[in-house]
């Protein structure tokens, strides 16, 4: 199956630049660009992409701005993958506040690009593996001074998917929390397509900042 990917970000020259890369791969296909956030958005709306590869700091309106305004969009479908050259938390919080289902550093290499591409498309998300644990951790920090009551699921998560959204918190893959529980992965693919549906989220990134937001899962040490 094709992945449809739009790309946007102010600079044209890496706007080229990400093409070729994405190009080089059969399953995916660039299907515009847009050279700031106001562009993003009726680019996606146009569109539909599976993903949209988004830069953070654009002039007029910036990548996390137009991806709130994507994501708050209830016919979207639409995974946000945001790009940047900063490393800084601040950043990544407010693109996981505004719904981002990934982050990347734009110094990966063009393999991590294209499998965290994937990853979005497939409804995993994704977070620079330099990042994963240490980012978490700290949106935890920052989200639990007074908290707000818990919103509980329409239906309640079982025990097992308590354990594996758990360790989705941790940053850990599929695979690796297969083989934490003694368990195949397509176990922990039909528990994760439950916590999903219960709590509502789009993909295992932002089921991560459910669970953090409100206090369903604790803070890893």
């Amino acid at each position: 199956m094709t992945i449809t990917v739009a790309i946007a970000d102010d600079q044209a020259i890496v706007r080229a630049g990400l093409r070729v890369i994405l190009e080089t791969s059969p399953d995916i296909e660039v299907v515009g660009e847009a050279s700031d956030g106001h562009e993003a958005v009726e680019l996606v709306r146009a569109k539909r992409p599976d993903v949209i590869c988004m830069d953070i700091r654009m002039p007029g309106l910036d990548g996390i701005s137009a991806t709130r305004t994507i994501t708050a969009d209830p016919q979207n479908t639409t995974g946000v993958l945001m790009l940047t050259t900063f490393e800084l938390d601040d950043y990544v919080f407010g693109a996981l506040e505004a719904g981002a289902s990934g982050f990347l550093l734009k110094g990966a290499d063009e393999e991590s690009l294209l499998d965290a591409i994937r990853s979005v498309a497939r409804g995993d998300g994704t977070l620079d593996q330099r990042l994963t644990r240490r980012v978490l951790v700290e949106f935890a920090n920052r989200t639990a001074g007074p908290r707000r009551p818990p919103t509980s699921p329409a239906v309640p998560l079982t025990a097992r998917e308590t354990e594996i959204l758990t360790l989705l918190c941790e940053g850990l893959s599929t695979s690796e929390i297969g083989e934490r529980l003694f368990v195949e992965s397509t176990t922990v693919k039909y528990h994760v397509a439950g916590i999903l549906t219960k709590t509502g989220a789009r993909d295992r990134l932002q089921a991560a900042v459910w669970a953090f937001r409100n206090g369903v899962v604790s803070v890893p040490r």
